[in-house]
């Protein structure tokens, strides 16, 4: 399992792991939570790490960059690809987790115990090239519809940071920014707190009264999130139904297991609007992920009559604080003593195949299906595939102004629900106890 300082907000295992990379996904930033435990400062909102943590008032963010999912389009000048950052080799993986922890006091030894993933993989997370990559393809889909705007490229917590690419921008003349975050669903780390460091940033930068940052809206529900996870969950479940056909098991039938990013249960719990936990009975962050998984069952025919589960990964963190559950490793062994006799692992909470995709599916999952005696297939992430990259810029193209002030083109929303204006200060993040939910 691992520690989540990227794209996510993690659970606890009985050793170290590694920095979540969701930033890409709602819980990548805090590899802080898994190590909060050494410090004595104040967490971070969303990465308390014990009940007495839990209970001090997290402080409402500073203020916002500007923007909203209700902004009017604009003409904005250039496109920032915002996300986690992660280290490129052995050298950068210590002050990579000093980046991820700042503030908190944690010392060196540790950080090393944190590191022990990055270690064993070069030092090195997959995350940055796979935005190399990202951020290639979407200029290219751009530049074929003749948008003509710029994309540029920052990270959270390694190079290039927000500061540099910031200064970058306003050097080469622009002014107003559309921020584009690798991440997909709602939630503090990979919503809430991607526009406090915008703000930030502004602030730092000294760029406040001469630039600006809309940042886009999330895009779980959208055809281009969905999509690429049709194709990977039909092409799952025949990979299962072969390998149990080639083990004399062609009358078992494979289960679909969905898994994300797993969160401290406080945090998702503060989560609102209301209206989302009154439809699922469960709280947002749960809902959003669970709206995808029965879309995806109901879309896809080959999933016609199969089981299907939401588990959680990468816990981190306190033992004593509670997070969402059931962790994959343990639900793998609940399902092989029902008599499943293989699975189809859906990574829905990553948009890309970083580190802990890797590691905590790839590595610990996989080895505990294998133990089991379990059939296991891993989906594949949208990572760079066309649909995702087209549908992305069908997303930014709901801000970028056109003939008339109309907007140049529009995403397509195909998972039921009103998903809109969860993100915000008082509903993706987490927040005072005295600040009621919407």
């Amino acid at each position: 399992m691992t520690i989540t300082p990227d794209n996510t907000e993690s659970a606890e295992n009985t050793g170290p792991a590694h920095p979540t990379e969701t930033s890409d996904h709602p819980t990548e930033e805090q590899a802080a939570s898994a190590v909060a435990d050494s410090s004595q400062t104040t967490p971070t909102p969303g990465t308390e790490t014990s009940p007495e943590a839990a209970e001090v008032p997290a402080p409402l963010p500073v203020d916002y960059a500007e923007g909203s999912t209700k902004d009017e389009p604009g003409n904005y000048d250039a496109i920032l690809l915002a996300s986690f950052g992660g280290p490129e080799g052995q050298d950068d993986v210590l002050p990579f987790l000093r980046n991820v922890t700042r503030g908190r006091g944690i010392p060196d030894e540790r950080l090393e115990e944190v590191a022990t993933h990055y270690r064993a993989n070069g030092g090195i997370s997959p995350i940055n090239e796979q935005n190399r990559d990202l951020k290639a393809a979407l200029e290219a889909e751009v530049a074929a519809r003749q948008l003509d705007i710029p994309m540029y490229w920052g990270n959270r917590n390694w190079n290039p940071f927000f500061t540099e690419t910031f200064r970058e921008m306003h050097a080469a003349g622009h002014r107003r920014i559309l921020a584009l975050v690798t991440s997909a669903y709602n939630g503090y780390s990979s919503c809430g707190q991607y526009r406090e460091d915008f703000s930030l940033t502004l602030d730092e930068t000294g760029l406040r009264e001469e630039m600006s940052v809309v940042k886009v809206r999330q895009f779980f529900m959208d055809k281009a999130f969905i999509d690429p996870f049709k194709d990977a969950l039909a092409a799952g479940i025949a990979d299962v139904r072969a390998q149990l056909e080639q083990a004399g098991k062609a009358e078992a039938q494979p289960k679909i297991v969905f898994v994300t990013h797993s969160i401290p249960s406080r945090n998702a719990e503060a989560m609102g609007p209301d209206r989302v936990i009154e439809e699922y009975g469960t709280d947002v962050y749960s809902a959003e992920h669970l709206a995808v998984a029965r879309h995806l069952m109901a879309s896809v025919p080959e999933a016609e009559g199969l089981e299907h589960s939401l588990t959680f990964q990468s816990r981190s963190g306190s033992p004593k604080t509670p997070w969402l559950e059931p962790d994959i490793n343990d639900a793998l062994t609940e399902d092989a003593e029902a008599g499943v006799a293989g699975v189809v692992v859906m990574p829905i909470g990553f948009v890309s195949d970083h580190m802990e995709v890797l590691w905590d599916l790839d590595t610990e999952a996989k080895d505990t299906a294998a133990e089991l005696g379990l059939a296991y297939h891993r989906a594949a992430t949208p990572g760079i595939q066309e649909k995702f990259v087209s549908g992305l810029v069908d997303v930014l193209s709901e801000y970028l102004q056109g003939v008339n002030g109309e907007p140049v083109g529009f995403g397509e929303q195909v998972v039921p629900g009103k998903w809109s204006g969860i993100c915000g200060p008082c509903n993706c993040t987490r927040f005072r106890k005295d600040v009621q939910r919407s």
